[in-house]
Order: C-alpha cells, then sequence, then structure tokens
C-alpha cells in the first residue's frame, strides 16, 4: 500500500483569520487569549482537511504566528542576546519584538526563502552563542492534535540547514562551530517528540539543494547518525532542487525516508527509484506546492504505477514542498471565471489530488474513474484554449529588433543631462513609492469593488489621499516626492488587473511574511497592456507640485516571481511579454511629463536559480526583460529601481548591467553590510541605501540614521548618494511614518552643510 502525507499546510487561515487577529492583538484591540483561539481554530480545521482524505498523518509544527525558522530559533534556545529575553520564559509579545523590533532593538534580519516570495527570520549567530530547549509551542500543538485522535508528523527545520541560513555577527568565526552545541538541543527535542508518542518526525534541509562546500556536506552523516540515537523514524525532506548529486551521501544517512521534489527536479526520479533502498521510504513531491495549475492526474499516475510495483509499502505521495505556498481553498471562489477555475488547484485541492493518486494506486483506477476523467479534460481544454494565445503579442516579441534593450546613451552621458533639470542638491531625498494605506483608503477601494461606490466618487476620493500625500511630502521638504499609491491594492496585483492575460481571485491568499499576506495574479495566457495604467494618477500628483514627481512601477521579473505563471511556456518569454506591456506604460509616462520613473524589481535575486550553473541564463533574460521596460526614453528622463531584503553580492554585474541611473536598496537591518559590497564592486550608477527600516513600527533616531549615512559615504561618493528608507510606506501608520521621514530629512540635511 502506498500512501499520502504533505510536508505543510498554509497557516493564515482560508480568509486571513490569523492575520486580522495577530494585528488586532499589536494594536491591543485583543488580547493573547483570543489569538491563540483562533489559531487553535486554524489548526483543527487544517487537520481536518488532511484527515478527510486519508492522509498518513497530519502535519504538526507547520503553523507559525510569524516564520517557522524563528519558531526553530525559539525551540532551541538561540535569540539574540542583545533584546535581553530569557529564552525559556519568551512571551509572545517578546516572540513578536524579535520579529518586528521594540523602542531599544531593531528587528531581526529578513530574506527572501530560497527562490520564494516568503520572507523568513534570519538567525543570528555569534561565538557565544548558547542553546537550550524550549519547544512548548510544538508539544502544547502535537497535544491538540493528540487530543483530536490525529495521527501525527511533526515537521522541523533540521539543525544544518537552520545553521547555514543564518548570519555570523560580531567577532569572525564559522557558524558550522556551533554544531556540537547544537545537535544536544536538537537531540533533547527528538527525546521529547518520543515521549509524546511520536513515530515519524520530518526534519527538513532544504539547502541539500543548493551549491553546497564539501565542509558542509561533511556536517550530515554524524549530525544524523546522531539524531537517529534518539530512535524515531526520520524522513529527511529536501525541495526546490536536484539532489541527485548526493545520492551516495543520503544513502549512508541512518535516516527511514527521503522526500525529493520532482516537480521542480522531473529527473532525479529515474535516479532515486533506482537506487534509493527498498526498505526505506522515498516520499516523491508529485503535486506542485508552489503554483495554481491543476495536475494532470492520469499522466502522473502512468508514472506512478511503475514505481509501486517495485516500492510495495515504502512509496509515500506527496506535495513537492509545503502548501505554505500556495492559496487554501479555490471552493471559496465565488467570482473567479467558471473556465479558468476549472484549470486551477489550491492547498485543498491538491490534498485531494493525492489522495484521488493515492486510492488509484491501491484500488485501482476504476475506483476514481470520475476523478481522473475530469482531471483530464480540464488538462486538454487548458492546453488548446483559444483565450491563452495573442499572435500580436508574439510577433512582436519575435520581431524585437538588435539593441531593442539599451538606452540611448552611456550612462554618464544621462546623468549629465538629468541634473542640468533635476537640479537636486547633494544627498537628494525620496521614499519608495507606497505610503500608508488607511482604512478610509481601504474602505473606498472596497466599495467601489462591490458596486457601492460610482466611479467618480472613488476617483475623488484616490486623488484626495493623493493631494494629502503631496502636502505632507511638501511640508517635509522631500526632493523627489512620489503620489504614494493610494489606488493600488498591491504593488503586481494592481498592474495584473490592466494587463491581458492575467486572472484574479477573492480569496487566494498567501503569506509573504509574518502578517503580511500578498494574493498573486494568475498568469494564464499571452500579456499585453490594453489602456495606460498610471498616468493619470501620476499626472495629478505632478499637478499639485513644482518639484519632480516620480512615477512608480512595477518592473517585468517582480510580476513574474509574485504571480502564479502559466507553465506552457519558458518563464523567460512570459516575462518579456510584461517588459513590452511595461515599456508601453513608461514611454507614456515620459510623454505625459514624468520624466523620473522607478521600476521597482524586488524580486530579481528572488528568482535566481538555486545551482550557480544556471544564474548567468536566468541573469541574462530577466536584466534583459528590466532594459526592455525601460529601454526608447530620452537621456534626461531618469530610471530608479528598486529592490530589498535579498543578498546581491554575487549577483553585482548583473545588476549593474540592468543600467538604472539610480537603484535603491534595503541595507538597514544589516547595519549597510549590502553596500559595502556595491563600493568594492564600484557600483558605477547612482545608489540609494536604506536608512531606516519600514518593517518596524519604531522611529528610527537621528543618531541611528546619521551612523548609516556615514558609513554609506565611506564607501559611495556623495554625488552618487541618494537618501530614503529601505522600502514602501504602505504598511506603517501615519504618525511614525512622517516622525521617521522628518529624521530622514533632518540628517540629510547635516550631513549636506557638513560635505558642502
Amino acid at each position: 500500500m502506498s500512501q499520502f502525507h504533505i510536508l505543510g499546510y498554509p497557516r493564515i487561515g482560508a480568509k486571513r483569520e490569523l492575520k486580522f487577529a495577530v494585528e488586532a492583538y499589536w494594536k491591543g484591540q485583543q488580547d493573547e487569549n483570543h489569538v491563540q483561539t483562533v489559531a487553535a481554530t486554524i489548526r483543527e480545521q487544517n487537520w481536518q482537511v488532511q484527515k478527510q482524505h486519508q492522509a498518513a498523518f497530519i502535519s504538526v509544527g507547520d503553523f507559525s504566528f510569524y516564520d517557522h525558522v524563528l519558531d526553530i530559533l525559539v525551540a532551541v534556545g538561540a535569540i539574540p542576546h542583545r533584546f535581553g529575553f530569557n529564552p525559556q520564559q519568551l512571551s509572545l509579545a517578546q516572540y513578536f519584538q524579535l520579529a518586528r523590533g521594540n523602542a531599544e532593538q531593531v528587528a531581526m534580519e529578513m530574506t527572501k526563502w530560497f527562490d520564494t516570495n516568503y520572507h523568513y527570520i534570519v538567525p543570528e549567530w555569534s561565538v557565544d552563542t548558547e542553546f537550550s530547549l524550549n519547544a512548548d509551542h510544538l508539544i502544547q500543538q502535537i497535544q491538540q492534535a493528540k487530543a483530536l485522535n490525529h495521527a501525527i508528523k511533526p515537521t522541523l527545520l533540521g539543525p544544518i540547514s537552520l545553521l547555514f541560513l543564518g548570519k555570523e555577527k560580531g567577532s569572525s568565526f564559522n557558524r558550522l562551530d556551533l554544531l556540537p552545541k547544537l545537535l544536544p538541543v536538537y537531540k533533547a527535542l527528538l527525546a521529547q517528540l518520543k515521549a509524546e508518542g511520536i513515530e515519524w518526525v520530518q526534519i527538513d534541509e532544504p539547502i541539500l539543494t543548493l551549491d553546497l562546500s564539501a565542509e558542509w556536506l561533511a556536517a550530515f552523516l554524524p549530525t544524523y547518525k546522531a539524531l537517529h540515537q534518539e530512535g524515531l523514524s526520520i524522513l529527511l525532506a529536501t525541495y526546490f532542487g536536484d539532489v541527485s548529486e548526493h545520492l551516495a551521501l543520503l544513502q549512508d544517512l541512518p535516516i527511514q525516508g527521503l522526500h525529493i521534489d520532482v516537480v521542480r527536479a522531473p529527473k532525479q526520479i529515474d535516479t532515486f527509484v533506482e537506487n534509493w533502498s527498498k526498505d526505506k521510504v522515498l516520499s516523491l513531491g508529485i503535486i506542485d506546492g508552489r503554483n495554481v495549475w491543476r495536475a494532470d492526474l492520469r499522466k502522473i499516475l502512468d508514472k506512478l504505477t511503475t514505481i509501486k510495483n517495485q516500492w510495495n509499502n515504502n512509496l509515500w505521495l506527496a506535495p513537492s514542498c509545503s502548501l505554505l505556498h500556495s492559496p487554501q481553498d479555490l471552493s471559496v471562489e465565488e467570482k473567479l471565471d467558471t473556465t479558468i477555475k476549472s484549470w486551477l488547484a489550491f492547498a485543498q485541492q491538491k490534498v485531494e489530488e493525492l489522495s484521488v493518486l493515492n486510492k488509484a494506486l491501491n484500488q485501482g483506477e476504476e475506483a476514481v474513474s470520475n476523478e481522473l476523467f475530469l482531471s483530464y479534460a480540464a488538462a486538454e481544454d487548458r492546453r488548446t484554449n483559444k483565450r491563452i494565445h495573442q499572435d500580436a503579442v508574439k510577433a512582436r516579441l519575435s520581431q524585437l529588433p538588435k539593441g531593442a534593450d539599451q538606452r540611448k546613451s552611456p550612462f554618464a552621458t544621462r546623468i549629465a543631462a538629468q541634473q542640468a533639470w533635476l537640479n537636486l542638491p547633494l544627498l537628494p531625498t525620496t521614499t519608495i513609492g507606497s505610503f500608508p494605506q488607511t482604512s478610509e483608503i481601504r474602505q473606498a477601494r472596497a466599495a467601489f469593488k462591490k458596486g457601492e461606490l460610482s466611479l467618480e466618487a472613488y476617483e475623488t476620493a484616490m486623488k484626495k489621499e493623493i493631494a494629502h500625500v503631496v502636502q505632507v511630502q511638501e511640508e517635509l521638504d522631500i526632493d523627489v516626492p512620489v503620489h504614494g499609491e493610494a489606488e493600488r491594492n498591491d504593488m503586481v496585483e494592481y498592474f495584473g488587473e490592466q494587463l491581458s492575460g492575467f486572472v484574479f481571485t477573492q480569496f487566494a491568499w498567501v503569506q509573504s511574511y509574518g502578517s503580511r499576506c500578498v494574493k498573486p495574479p494568475i498568469i494564464y495566457g499571452d500579456v499585453s497592456r490594453p489602456t495606460p495604467m498610471t498616468v493619470k494618477w501620476s499626472s495629478y500628483a505632478q499637478s499639485l507640485t513644482k518639484r519632480p514627481m516620480k512615477g512608480m512601477l512595477t518592473g517585468p521579473v517582480t510580476i513574474l516571481q509574485w504571480s502564479f505563471v502559466r507553465d506552457d511556456i519558458p518563464r523567460s518569454e512570459v516575462t518579456k511579454q510584461i517588459a513590452l506591456a511595461l515599456n508601453d506604460e513608461v514611454l507614456d509616462l515620459e510623454k505625459a511629463g514624468i520624466k523620473v520613473i522607478q521600476i521597482d524589481e524586488p524580486a530579481i535575486r528572488e528568482g535566481l536559480p538555486l545551482k550557480r550553473k544556471d544564474w548567468d541564463t536566468y541573469l541574462n533574460w530577466a536584466c534583459e526583460a528590466f532594459r526592455l521596460s525601460s529601454s526608447g526614453v530620452e537621456d534626461s528622463t531618469q530610471i530608479h529601481t528598486h529592490m530589498c531584503y535579498s543578498e546581491f553580492n554575487d549577483i553585482l554585474p548583473a545588476i549593474a548591467s540592468m543600467d538604472a541611473d539610480v537603484i535603491t536598496i534595503e541595507t538597514s537591518r544589516s547595519d549597510m553590510e549590502l553596500l559595502t559590497a556595491f563600493g568594492d564592486f564600484k557600483y558605477p550608477n547612482d545608489i540609494g541605501p536604506g536608512v531606516y527600516d519600514i518593517h518596524s513600527p519604531r522611529v528610527p533616531s537621528a543618531k541611528e540614521v546619521t551612523h548609516l549615512l556615514r558609513k554609506a559615504l565611506e564607501v559611495v561618493d556623495a554625488k552618487r548618494l541618494w537618501v530614503n528608507p529601505d522600502c514602501g510606506l504602505k504598511t506603517r501608520a501615519w504618525p511614525e511614518t512622517i516622525d521617521a521621514l522628518k529624521v530622514m530629512v533632518q540628517v540629510a540635511k547635516q550631513l549636506r552643510k557638513e560635505l558642502n
């Protein structure tokens, strides 16, 4: 008999119940009991879906109030000393302060989880880091599940991946040297799980899909020999890439099962089917955990039938990775186009797909013949449906002339032309684009979408908000203002709603970080821009000020990465289609007199393949797409881009090849660490390092901002340096936004005086 399981499930609730409970707690509107009750309800609902469809185990430990990496740090007592918290007595309020900061301490750093749009809290390692077991939160979830008579498989981030994904702080040392201190705590945790009656534990080691040094690979065997001694059956889970090169290493590990991702790396299935021990479990990630397309179950079943005959009881079926990256439930979508809806599967439907496949393997195809027919029919309809293809889009892309992605002149010529009319001071100030999305803005947008507010009334409301944002920036004396993006629900969704080839949902939310959820658009067909998308809003804002208004667009790679993307043509082709649509918008903005245009690409690093051998191919087409989006403008039009919460040190030549006139980056949480790499590289164009963290509600002091800018001036010429926050301000409240920007402008002016 085969069986199926999942590696993790969405934790925000089908309609973002956890988000609203947590945010109410942060605001003091609800107490901890309310948050805990909402969390318990979400867990029970998630477990019921898995049990209803006869999963072999329900997944426990995949739930988190903020981030699963932060949770394991709490479980092993590895919270930063700088907060002064007792890891054995950590309160929920203190837990959130680690992620969000407080009056005394900046938040722990965030960065992207491999090549996804999920952000994890980066562990801080120091030579004196100590570990101590504090897994009460996990044990309580296990006991909750046991009380409901569930078969349980806890999931943990593995110790080697935990160390690898962190950063050394303070004096120089090798974070891998902490492993001997960390392992006893993991062993104690496994012993505690065994005492709770747990038989199988899933330990995730996703770093095996990366290019690891021999030193890190050598740590696996002794680590898992030590963990094996606790007597639990260990399912080692890998995902997001190919691990077949580590076959020999994995065969030597004293583990009882292995999970591999055969959606992202389909070729590795043959390697492991042929060579993995038949006495051990082989878990095949056959359903895509990161996209929304319905699987062709019959096609998958043809492959699985042959495999099952070789594996008997040790074949497990699973999604490719945790379903954290998938929306929760397609059935709640009431307004989605019925044809496109028939092509989709969200987390709950993916569990159902696994159940169908498992039933077909164990009881025969006739037991699920109707489900298999419907799956095949949906796949065939999607493959042949004429709504997907636009001949004009394909022709435009195929007929691009040579050099279509190049600006007219080199940077030195362009920046002189830009400075001539901009006439900006040293250390010019700007923001990244968005300003607070108030309840009034959200209510007006919701009323408009429900038909309760007319288009005229909605646009009047948005213009009122834009006028307020412009006035505030005038009073703050910000040199290059923005219109604030009041009309935008999301930096990708807003554009997708106006581009052909996209479709939108009501409730397909996924967690980006903490309580921040995004509702990615679905790219189902060829992409083009029917009409201008931002011109009227930026033009209106420009009419309110004599300062140069900055137009705001989301870049082609970010729109791609933060969407659920069609999988029937190469991603590079989809990206270039988006780039050409954006280029139409850029040229229209320029014609309307908006001559500072920011094209955000925070996801450029996120899309980087996990194996270095694949980087050049990706970076070539990704950077070409950015240049396509901004080409054709006059030298005097200044193109900005923004990137945040990613490491760029090793791809700086590619970043430079994008040839933006100004790049703004996140640097405050890392104390300008990233900027040093830009300085060492001698980045040729203008740069704006973020001088305060917008993901924390705290207002920075002038001392903090001055410290960061002085560090920036050590590596960047003052004539090339801009001053700005880390990222957009939409998630912040107005009082803290104004106070923080006052500090930023005040410090910039003071340093200007010194430099002059």
